[in-house]
């Protein structure tokens, strides 16, 4: 997730220097192709005017649909923040009224199993397993979910076995089980949400068409302006660059779980649950926050 309200000029570069490129190179072929082979044919100028403004109608719908969906990732997982934080809670409180901080082993594994479940998740929708939920397990656990596809969902499993266990034995009652039971199911919802988001695939023919006609209107602004020279391939250029730009803006937000700085940052979000969670435990080694990248994003 970007920090910063501003994107120095060095980041903006490394972003868009290929396009630029190949855009300078698109309106200079443009460029001599019409002043020396179609010299007697002229393009009105009106023609790329209305197809600019409908192209830019096209972005912004675009951009507009990527933008929702990181925004809804973004609740999603600010949701699992707040459950988080009750889960370990209610966890602590409802099994022990006279003593908060008296806490049981067996509730002590059912807070570090989430955790598991945290990474896990993050590591599933990033595709890629890293294999770092393992070190909340104990054997038995870590033996358990290697058999099932879907690991997020099998830690779920066994923290609702867990749940039932802890009403069998009285540790809570009905009300507080059901309460519990109540935040593992938004657990549950939290996970089915993010992936969703993660397996619907933008639509490519948002992606492909938008990219096309952005290039043929780049050919056919330089087209129409060749009467002012070789300026013409600048202007070219630059009516790509605000185009291309704007469109790339957009789809860095298609994918919200990716490695990428504008991505929801998973590390950083996961990180922050495992501080809070672990110094509720009275934990003495705590992992230090997600440190920004060059003070620009977080992952």
């Amino acid at each position: 997730m970007l920090l910063k309200q501003n994107l120095s000029l060095i980041r903006v570069l490394k972003i868009t220097w290929q396009i630029d490129l190949l855009m300078l190179a698109s309106c200079t072929l443009a460029y001599f192709v019409d002043t020396r082979i179609l010299m007697s044919w002229h393009l009105p100028t009106t023609f790329p005017a209305l197809m600019g403004t409908a192209i830019a109608f096209f972005i912004g719908f675009s951009n507009n649909e990527a933008y929702s969906r990181w925004w809804e990732a973004r609740i999603i997982w600010g949701g699992l923040v707040n459950d988080s934080r009750t889960w370990a809670r209610n966890l602590m409180a409802y099994s022990h009224l006279d003593n908060y901080k008296g806490i049981t082993q067996f509730e002590h594994k059912m807070i570090k199993r989430h955790l598991a479940f945290l990474y896990a998740l993050k590591a599933s929708l990033r595709r890629n397993p890293d294999g770092l939920y393992e070190k909340y397990l104990d054997e038995q656990d870590r033996e358990l979910v290697k058999k099932f596809t879907n690991i997020p969902n099998a830690i779920l499993d066994i923290q609702a076995r867990d749940l039932q266990t802890l009403q069998d034995m009285k540790y809570i009652d009905g009300f507080k089980f059901m309460a519990l039971n109540t935040t593992l199911q938004n657990f549950t919802d939290g996970m089915g949400k993010s992936e969703r988001i993660n397996n619907t695939v933008f639509p490519t023919t948002y992606v492909y068409f938008t990219r096309l006609f952005i290039w043929m209107l780049v050919v056919l602004v330089t087209i129409a302006s060749s009467d002012i020279g070789p300026s013409s391939i600048i202007l070219g250029w630059i009516i790509g660059f605000v185009f291309h730009t704007t469109h790339i803006n957009g789809m860095s937000l298609m994918n919200p779980f990716e490695y990428i700085p504008s991505a929801i940052p998973l590390d950083n979000i996961t990180r922050t649950i495992e501080i809070n969670l672990l110094e509720g435990l009275g934990e003495r080694f705590i992992p230090a926050p997600i440190p920004p990248v060059n003070g620009e994003f977080v992952l």
